[in-house]
């Protein structure tokens, strides 16, 4: 019951920051923050992203685009068992939005949330057997010096880092965003090798 206390003030104070804006690491957060996570004290699956998107901003809901799309896929759920928090945790590397660079891609995810909240909220989910780390922000935070020098060194490195010891559990993988449809013909392995054991993983946990 603790780290579900804990974890209820956790959200209820992440639902109120604004640390980005009042007190940012660089330039203040150009919109109004609406942070985007999914907390759960009994999930045994969690995935570690990026950042919420433009849409998920909009919404208010992690993964409601075509990234969420194809990571639902990726893990062979629907929307209903990926949107129960009691099954499912997703903590992104930062909470809101952080608006788009000069070409219109996604801003990096800003710097003040892992630091200021990673630490107490995965201490109150100690039930966490396995952590999806997808993209490179979340491999550095999550794996640190277990990373490759490159995001697809990382992933390819998967069975090593899903095989050491310690819980909970880490798989990497790259960012289901549409624009690594590329990243994905080029590594055919990831499909044949990596998704069959992610599947089998997600239908044990959740």
């Amino acid at each position: 019951m603790a780290a579900a206390a804990d974890l209820d003030i956790l959200a209820r104070e992440i639902a109120q920051c604004r640390i980005c804006v009042e007190n940012p690491i660089s330039s203040p957060l150009p919109h109004e923050p609406r942070p985007v996570v999914q907390l759960s004290s009994t999930a045994r699956l969690c995935i570690a992203g990026q950042a919420p998107g433009a849409r998920v901003h909009e919404s208010g809901k992690p993964f409601t685009d075509r990234s969420g799309d194809r990571l639902r896929n990726w893990m062979g759920i629907g929307e209903v068992d990926f949107y129960d928090a009691d099954k499912l945790a997703i903590v992104p590397m930062g909470f809101c939005f952080p608006g788009n660079d000069a070409k219109g891609g996604d801003l990096p995810p800003r710097k003040e949330c892992a630091p200021r909240w990673h630490d107490a909220l995965f201490s109150s989910m100690p039930k966490l057997e396995l952590i999806l780390v997808i993209g490179q922000y979340a491999q550095h935070w999550h794996l640190q010096n277990e990373r490759s020098k490159t995001l697809t060194e990382t992933v390819q490195n998967w069975r090593n880092l899903f095989d050491r010891p310690g819980k909970p559990t880490v798989l990497p993988l790259p960012h289901p965003s549409w624009r690594n449809s590329g990243w994905l013909r080029k590594n055919p392995w990831f499909e044949t090798d990596l998704l069959p054991v992610l599947k089998s993983e997600v239908r044990r946990l959740i």
